[in-house]
């Protein structure tokens, strides 16, 4: 059984969390988060950690716990480091860049270029192009505050053009991904 929900939330100075009834809102060097606590769960604040209580052991409320506790934790990392996710766009002839407008343009193999417009408070920035193995891999970066928003973009990307099971040397991946290949058609 987890114990996340009892581990405290050390605090940096220059992050300052308050609360107000079951509103919590962070605010650092990075910008600004609020969410609402559950009912039944409260935050404790004492110098620079903070903790949270819940009711009683019912199974809601464990779970609640839990995951309240790690998405304060989340707030308070974002807005004084920040998250960022790297992707890959593997493929001969495959690009991406940023256009004037602050988007993303892929070209991954369909009939057109494929624009992408961020959310707010996401950035995208695309780095210089590589070569591993004799492919070409240009790499994109994309940050925030936000661990939920920059995950949920990341994956809105790689879903623009996943890899491809019979020739994962093609498409858009996660940095660090294994893309395993799957068998061809069996001859008789």
């Amino acid at each position: 059984m987890s114990r996340v929900g009892y581990l405290p939330i050390e605090i940096p100075s220059n992050v300052k969390l308050s609360i107000v009834d079951s509103d919590v809102e962070v605010e650092g060097p990075k910008g600004k988060l609020s969410w609402t606590l559950p009912d039944g769960i409260r935050l404790n604040l004492a110098e620079n950690v903070a903790t949270l209580e819940r009711p009683n052991d019912l199974r809601q409320y464990k779970s609640l716990h839990g995951l309240s506790r790690s998405l304060v934790a989340n707030m308070v990392a974002g807005v004084s480091v920040g998250f960022e996710k790297r992707l890959r766009v593997v493929g001969n002839g495959y690009r991406a860049e940023i256009n004037r407008q602050r988007e993303l343009v892929l070209n991954v193999g369909y009939s057109h270029a494929v624009t992408f417009n961020p959310p707010e408070g996401i950035e995208i920035s695309v780095e210089a192009p590589e070569n591993v193995d004799g492919q070409p891999h240009i790499p994109i970066v994309v940050s925030g505050i936000d661990k939920q928003l920059v995950g949920e973009v990341s994956a809105t990307i790689r879903q623009i053009k996943k890899p491809e099971d019979y020739k994962p040397s093609k498409g858009i991946r996660y940095e660090g991904e294994r893309v395993r290949m799957r068998e061809g058609k069996a001859r008789v």
